[in-house]
This record gives structure tokens, C-alpha cells and sequence, in this order.
């Protein structure tokens, strides 16, 4: 890991059936249920009214429908219980300030180079290092992104600061004619999550760290329902990030070397799938790579088993974008006509139910 210290970083995420199912499957049911918020609802909500519109299938149903339970956490949260979880295993298997410059394989292995000057040897090299991937680069070069003309908002808001209303385990889901908000409790609900995306083109910094403020990210919400600036007001720090868009890859896989997550499958955040897709790929990995010593062959099975849905996800996402930023949104009465029609539960079934069934544990490799 190439940062200094392992510490908080990011905010909420999703945990849909299919990633608390790698979860459990992992044997961390009882921490991850210590802190994560169990989703009772979720709907959909109109920017301006807040006329809501319950969201089929999803929150306390899902653990029948599908299975498993649907989850709401911080990421903090879930790097901790990972890490504890991984250290009882291996006390030395984690190395921070490790920042990977370069790396060879020689057919019996890798060497990995980092920028202190020290190697590093195995059997394989999994490049799960993110959106700007050096491991992708050094594997395929370059990739090009392209901007999709909008930016997210993120922040928390300690839950003390909002009226008891806001303060169900409840995810709702903002629609409007250019842009849409998402809110959500997490770490058992003392906090609760903003995510607001908008279409802007004048800030094309693709970084989690980049802080805005409260008046910009208002003023990027203008006309919107009085309890969005109600939870606007009441973020400590709000952040903001460049949404772009990379075309899937063809490939992911070199010998000994593969990709995981966000360094292969970049998407964005309209499904919420970008953590429950790395959950997904590290457990088929795993399964891969336990079936016996051929490595290459190990990975060309796990990219094998990925790469389709994975590509599927990306592009999904990105349909997903253009259904909950309409500018028909903007019409009262067509707004109420294209919710109810494009949400209705026969549609949210298609939409959503290939995505929370699939059990990594069991996915054909």
C-alpha cells in the first residue's frame, strides 16, 4: 500500500446482496454486522417536491428475495474489519509507505520494484491499485479518459445535526432534469452519507481529496427541495470529484500479472457497484488461484469468469446516468409519469436483480 499509514478514507458505499455475500462468505458476519446500517427502505425522490416513490425489492425485502442482507457502511469501517481480519491471519502480510514503481516476470515469478529502492517477490501480481492504475499502464499504456460532463459532491453530516425525519435507515435517491442526489446512514447510523452529482463542466479533477465548500456545492443544487439544503448546510467537509468515463478493456491479464477492481472496471457511481465489483473479483480470484499451481492459468480463469459481467456493470452505469438526469424532470406532471413508468417494480426487477443474485461463491470459473 502506498500510503504512509492505513487510516479513514472515503465515505459510504452500498453493500448489495452480492458483496455482503463475499462478506459473510469470508467469515466476517459479525463484525461487518457491528457496524454496517441494515437497509429498511429505499426510494426514489423528486428534486424539487420530494414526492417519494418506493423502490421495489430493495431494504428489508432483499434478505428474501435475495438471500443476503443489504448493507449500508463506511469505508473506513469495512478497511478496518479487512485489515484485523487479515493481520489475525498473517501479522506481516500488510506494507504501508510501499509506493510500486515497476515490476518483471521472469515465467517463475515477479519482482516488484518500489520507489525506495526495495524489491518484492511472488508468485503473481495482482494490480489492484485504482483508477489510475500503474500496473494497467506498465501492462497496456496509457489509458483516455473521457469527461462526462459532470461532477460528485460528497460529505458526511453527523445525524444530530438533521431532524429525526432524516434519520430512518432509509436510502433515498434524488432525481432531477441535470442531477441527482443520493443519501444514506452509515456506521450504525450516526452518520448519514451525501453523494450529489450534477452536470457541470468547469472542474475536471478526478481525485477523492479535493475539498470544495458548502456555498459552491449549493449553488451547484439551486432550485432544489428546501431539505437538500438542509443537508448541504450540515456537511463538515464537502469534497468533489470529475466523473469520466474509460472504455472497458479487452484484457486484463499478462502472464503473471492481473488486474482487480478499479485499476480494470472503472465505472461510475449510478449503480453503486464499484466496491461490491471489487468484492466480487478479489473472492473469484481466490477461487482461481487455490485450484492448483498454475498461475497464468489461474488468472486467465478469473478474467475469464469477470471480464463479461464486469463490462456489463460499466456500461449499465453509465445507461443508469441518463434515467435519473432528465431534463423531463423539470415538468411536474411528467416528472410524476416518467418515475412512475421507469421505476415501476417490473422494471426495477430487470434492472437490478442480475446484479444482487450472483454469488461469487459459486460463479462458474
Amino acid at each position: 500500500e502506498r500510503v504512509p499509514e492505513l487510516k479513514e478514507i472515503g465515505a459510504g458505499f452500498h453493500c448489495t446482496p452480492n458483496g455482503t455475500r463475499v462478506l459473510y462468505g469470508l467469515g466476517l458476519k459479525d463484525a461487518v454486522d457491528r457496524v454496517a446500517v441494515r437497509l429498511e427502505n429505499r426510494d426514489i425522490r423528486l428534486w424539487n417536491t420530494a414526492r417519494i416513490w418506493p423502490l421495489a425489492g430493495h431494504g428489508a425485502q432483499s434478505e428474501a428475495r435475495y438471500g443476503a442482507p443489504y448493507l449500508l457502511f463506511h469505508r473506513g469501517d469495512l478497511h478496518s474489519i479487512l485489515v484485523e481480519a487479515v493481520r489475525r491471519r498473517q501479522p506481516d502480510a500488510l506494507h504501508v509507505d510501499a509506493r510500486c514503481v515497476d515490476f518483471a516476470d521472469d515465467g517463475n515469478g515477479i519482482t516488484l520494484h518500489l520507489e525506495n529502492g526495495e524489491t518484492a517477490r511472488g508468485d503473481a501480481l495482482i494490480g489492484a491499485d485504482g483508477v489510475h492504475s500503474m500496473v494497467r499502464k506498465k501492462l497496456f499504456g496509457p489509458d483516455h479518459p473521457r469527461f462526462t460532463g459532470e461532477i460528485a459532491w460528497r460529505g458526511l453530516i453527523p445525524i444530530g445535526r438533521l431532524p429525526e425525519r432524516m434519520r430512518g435507515r432509509v436510502t433515498s435517491n434524488w432525481i432531477g432534469p441535470s442531477g441527482s442526489v443520493t443519501v444514506y446512514p452509515v456506521r450504525r447510523g450516526e452518520l448519514l452519507n451525501f453523494v450529489g452529482l450534477v452536470e457541470r463542466d468547469d472542474w475536471r479533477v478526478e481525485s477523492w481529496i479535493e475539498q470544495g465548500s458548502v456555498g459552491e456545492c449549493e449553488r451547484d443544487f439551486r432550485g432544489w427541495h428546501d431539505d437538500i439544503h438542509l443537508m448541504i448546510r450540515s456537511i463538515e467537509t464537502p469534497f468533489k470529484w470529475a466523473l469520466f468515463l474509460r472504455e472497458p478493456l479487452e484484457r486484463w491479464s499478462v502472464g503473471r500479472v492481473t488486474l482487480l477492481g478499479d485499476a480494470c472496471h472503472p465505472m461510475v457511481p449510478y449503480l453503486g457497484q464499484g466496491a461490491n465489483m471489487a468484492l466480487e473479483d478479489a473472492f473469484v480470484l481466490a477461487r482461481c488461484l487455490a485450484g492448483g499451481p498454475d498461475v497464468p492459468g489461474a488468472l486467465a480463469r478469473y478474467e475469464a469468469a469477470r471480464r463479461g459481467r464486469t463490462t456489463e456493470m460499466v456500461l449499465q452505469s453509465s445507461q443508469q446516468s441518463k434515467r435519473i438526469h432528465d431534463p423531463i424532470l423539470a415538468d411536474p406532471q411528467a416528472a410524476v409519469r416518467y418515475i412512475e413508468t421507469n421505476w415501476a417494480p417490473e422494471k426495477v426487477k430487470g434492472r437490478y436483480d442480475w446484479i444482487f443474485e450472483y454469488d461469487a461463491a459459486t460463479a462458474r470459473v
